[in-house]
């Protein structure tokens, strides 16, 4: 009788659905990070891509298994266009061998976890973020109004002159 068929072996990224990080992904992830950063550092990279290019490692997240990391790169007061981040992923995934090779000198695990790269949207989140706070329109809602301000201070009473509150006194 044939065997059925096995399932497709899916590597999730962080823990499996329902499941939290357990604190050895966060431990082992950011051990990964900081022996990436000081590779990249080094610039010791025969890549033209990557030669001479100071490469952040914002952030690693470890399978469940430990057995792959994805690293969030992305160029360290570089060009933050999609084009950009598209060749810096790509010459790190050509650059992967060599990496895992490097951490395998670094890292004391029993196994070297495969490597994947994304781009690090975040810092252009950002920036897009506060761009939208400094639009006037917004600024005008997020602004307190000058009759606010003189209202708020006619409730509490506390605008009191010092003769008057002599006079309170009395």
């Amino acid at each position: 009788m044939p065997r059925p068929p096995r399932p497709a072996a899916t590597h999730t990224l962080s823990a499996p659905a329902g499941k939290a990080t357990s604190p050895r992904q966060l431990r082992v992830g950011e051990e990964v990070r900081h022996v990436l950063t000081q590779i990249f550092a080094r610039d010791s990279l025969r890549d033209p891509a990557l030669a001479g290019v100071p490469v952040m490692v914002t952030e690693v997240r470890m399978s469940h298994d430990l057995s792959h990391a994805t690293a969030f790169v992305a160029k360290l007061g570089g060009e933050d266009t999609p084009e950009a981040q598209k060749a810096l992923v790509k010459a790190c995934r050509r650059a992967s061998p060599f990496l895992r090779g490097q951490m395998a000198k670094e890292l004391r695990l029993q196994f070297v976890p495969e490597l994947g790269f994304q781009a690090d949207t975040s810092f252009g989140e950002a920036a897009r973020i506060g761009e939208l706070f400094n639009r006037p329109e917004v600024l005008r809602d997020l602004l307190p109004k000058e009759d606010d301000a003189y209202a708020a201070d006619d409730d509490t009473g506390d605008d009191l002159g010092e003769g008057d509150e002599a006079d309170a006194a009395k």
